[in-house]
């Protein structure tokens, strides 16, 4: 029978895209005692949280607040602004563009998916899961619903199977540009706090997030942050929702409170997250991500392997998919490295599966912690055979040498 957390030496090495390693100093805000969730404490905490998550989306308008995965999320997004039959246009960049499309299919909606329509010697299967949105795409197919039908365009923001962060600004000038009235939703559960994302200067109607990625927190909080115009819309939208439902919480959490009992101990550390984030400055972590995946891609780059990413101008700053040669089982490569050295990279999903590994460069991570993936990965790459053109490691000890991180002055957060 398999024990947890039984690690003979050292801590486990968790280099997934997430969930992400979660801070000690997170750890014991958590484990502060449970307080009442109508008391006067609890009311001061939820309002820190809310204003506090409202700056990292970068909005002055509400955020929901659920105790539930990302998955929560989406469906509260689908929910509070569709009604049955709506017809919703999705665009695929990977496997949680699928999932969130296979979702909405379930819930009633008429879905459509763009996708990238070349090809991929690489991947000829899934040409479109190594690029981002093609915004002109979305105008072109906006043009041509000259009657309106479509109610919301739905992207991610950052595709965390593929590697890939696409351009939200560009598919709202795609919406504006052909003048339809279609809501924006956008999937930034693992771009928020990690990759540059402005929901109200990217005109953005509904945003799903979670706590787990570069938030750095367990999973078990999601978010909706919302515009006024699809408040507005979730007045009149008729999919069922009843703990989805955004005008009890909008309302309840004016004072602070939620009209259900909240996650209080996830909230603690979502606290101390922000305080983390906010102190550091929102710019100051969007360069840190971006200056660690320069050095994780100049390793792979280094191997001679292919970059699951097939487009520089949208590589991800939170993780770095790595395609394993033709014929190399890359779940089996990744569970000798798992074996071997106690560190844990992401599996290939969809598609994807046993082509592809996924290197997370997110949260609480420093250089050293990277360059010990590196590498992990490139010991166990030689271990099962994989010729590789040149050592990774040096590769990213050299990036990271040469680029140093600019110092940064911690603020305090408002």
């Amino acid at each position: 029978m398999l024990q947890l957390d039984i690690h003979p030496t050292g801590r486990h090495f968790l280099q997934i895209p997430g969930p992400s390693p979660v801070p000690d100093r997170i750890l014991r805000a958590m484990s502060l005692p449970t307080i009442d969730h109508r008391g006067p404490e609890f009311g001061t905490l939820g309002l820190k949280v809310l204003g506090g998550i409202q700056q990292i989306f970068k909005t002055k308008h509400p955020v929901a607040i659920y105790p539930a995965s990302g998955t929560g999320a989406w469906e509260a997004a689908l929910a509070n602004t569709l009604s049955p039959g709506d017809h919703v246009l999705m665009y695929e960049t990977g496997h949680f563009a699928s999932l969130w499309q296979k979702m909405a299919t379930r819930l009633g909606l008429s879905t459509e998916f763009l996708a990238y329509a070349g090809t991929d010697a690489h991947l000829p299967n899934a040409p479109s899961w190594r690029r981002g949105v093609q915004a002109e795409l979305i105008e072109a197919r906006l043009r041509k619903d000259t009657e309106k039908k479509i109610k919301a365009v739905c992207v991610v923001h950052n595709e965390t199977s593929t590697g890939v962060t696409s351009d939200i600004a560009s598919v709202r000038k795609a919406i504006d540009a052909a003048g339809h009235p279609a809501l924006l939703m956008v999937d930034s559960i693992s771009g928020l706090a990690s990759a540059d994302y402005r929901h109200d200067e990217w005109g953005v109607d509904v945003c799903v997030s979670g706590s787990q990625k570069g938030l750095m927190l367990p999973p078990g909080i999601s978010f909706n942050a919302l515009s006024p115009r699809a408040l507005e819309v979730s007045k009149h939208a008729k999919l069922p929702k009843a703990f989805w439902a955004w005008d009890e919480i909008v309302e309840m959490n004016k004072d602070g409170y939620w009209p259900y009992t909240p996650n209080t101990n996830l909230l603690y550390g979502l606290s101390e997250s922000l305080d983390m984030i906010l102190g550091e400055g929102l710019d100051n972590v969007f360069a840190r991500h971006q200056r660690w995946a320069a050095g994780v891609r100049a390793a792979v780059n280094t191997w001679g392997l292919p970059i699951q990413c097939a487009d520089p101008a949208v590589y991800s700053p939170v993780l770095t998919g790595v395609i394993t040669p033709e014929g190399v089982d890359a779940d089996a490569v990744r569970r000798l490295i798992h074996r071997r050295f106690d560190l844990s990279l992401g599996t290939g999903l969809g598609k994807l599966k046993g082509r592809m590994f996924r290197m997370g460069h997110l949260g609480d991570s420093n250089d050293l912690t990277l360059v010990a993936m590196v590498a992990g990965v490139e010991m166990g790459m030689k271990l099962s055979g994989i010729k590789l053109a040149g050592s990774g490691v040096q590769a990213a000890m050299d990036h990271f040498a040469s680029h140093p991180a600019a110092p940064v002055t911690l603020q305090k957060a408002a």
